[in-house]
């Protein structure tokens, strides 16, 4: 029976994953969630999984109880998100340090490890489009920087024997998060969402996909040093996507008063840039210029079924509506 380790099984994307891996009678899974967690935010999962209480930036207490357990695979998905108002060490300590501390464990005792990174290590608007692994890396903000640096380090310690697959997502939609999928509804909704007057194309990710790519990166046999981006099959027009939403919520697309001048958001980005706000200038950009990738490998390679997001966003507004 495979023992499990899923860190950030309380989270968006963690738990999520937990759902898929328990779907395996096989898996016996132990989830990592912080002191005082909100037992509802668990409590679906309380009959099949075990938990420990550590905070990835207790770095003590979790090599302690690492050097104290032996697991078969570690799903690694824990981490502070981007846009927190935690400080740079609190997101050192969480990100990187204690990816480090689980990727050395996994090495020593000979452990499979599945990382959950992110496409930000691109940056928040890729360099070349479709993003690839060939694609220049930027830490344009201190998330980035730790999803580059963890991925480095892994990277390092496959060479010296890690057996690890590393998967990238794009922003992820589905029900339960309040990211930038449901502040799009919610700007819609308020008649407060505004697009720029060019081409702007967006590549999201549906949170059910990108569950079972983590739970079969670490039920069946995959390459080592495996990397996989996984988003909805194609890119899509930000002004559809906006238009549905306006459609599902207010009956009609999108007034075209509201759709204005790319420089407005270029002088917007640049203040948000002044003031050293990273989290508008990344909203900023995430609106008004195209970001997505190549997905081709991620699709040869796992058995994903084809995701369309205008198919699937439905469950974003709906949740919208119910929150």
């Amino acid at each position: 029976m495979p023992k499990i380790l899923l860190t950030g099984i309380s989270g968006f994307v963690g738990k999520e994953t937990a759902k898929e891996l328990v779907k395996n009678p096989e898996n016996s899974i132990v989830g990592l969630i912080r002191p005082n967690t909100n037992p509802k935010r668990i409590s679906e999962l309380s009959d099949k999984v075990s938990f420990v209480e550590i905070n990835l930036c207790d770095i003590n207490k979790l090599k302690s109880y690492l050097n104290a357990n032996n697991f078969d695979i570690i799903v690694h998905i824990g981490a502070i998100r981007g846009g927190r108002p935690d400080s740079k060490d609190k997101y050192y300590l969480a990100n990187i340090e204690a990816t480090s501390i689980i990727a050395q464990h996994c090495l020593s005792n000979k452990t499979k490890l599945v990382y959950c990174s992110s496409v930000g290590v691109f940056g928040a608007i890729p360099k070349e489009l479709p993003a690839s692994e060939s694609t220049p890396r930027q830490d344009d903000n201190y998330y980035h920087f730790t999803k580059i640096r963890s991925e480095e380090i892994i990277n390092d310690l496959i060479t010296q024997g890690l057996s690890a697959i590393i998967i990238r997502p794009a922003i992820t939609y589905g029900q339960g998060d309040y990211g930038f999928p449901y502040t799009l509804c919610k700007l819609v909704d308020k008649k407060l969402m505004l697009v720029p007057r060019r081409q702007v194309k967006i590549q999201l990710t549906n949170i059910h996909s990108l569950a079972k790519a983590f739970a079969f990166c670490a039920n069946n046999p995959v390459k080592s040093g495996s990397k996989y981006i996984v988003a909805d099959q194609e890119a899509i027009s930000l002004i559809d996507l906006v238009n549905y939403i306006s459609k599902e919520i207010h009956g009609k697309a999108l007034p075209k008063s509201r759709i204005i001048p790319y420089f407005c958001f270029s002088w917007a980005r640049k203040l948000a840039s002044i003031l050293k706000s990273e989290i508008f200038v990344s909203r900023f950009e995430l609106i008004s210029q195209s970001w997505y990738y190549d997905v081709s490998n991620t699709y040869q390679e796992l058995p994903l079924e084809k995701s369309d997001t205008l198919d699937n966003f439905h469950e974003v507004i709906e949740f919208y509506k119910e929150s």
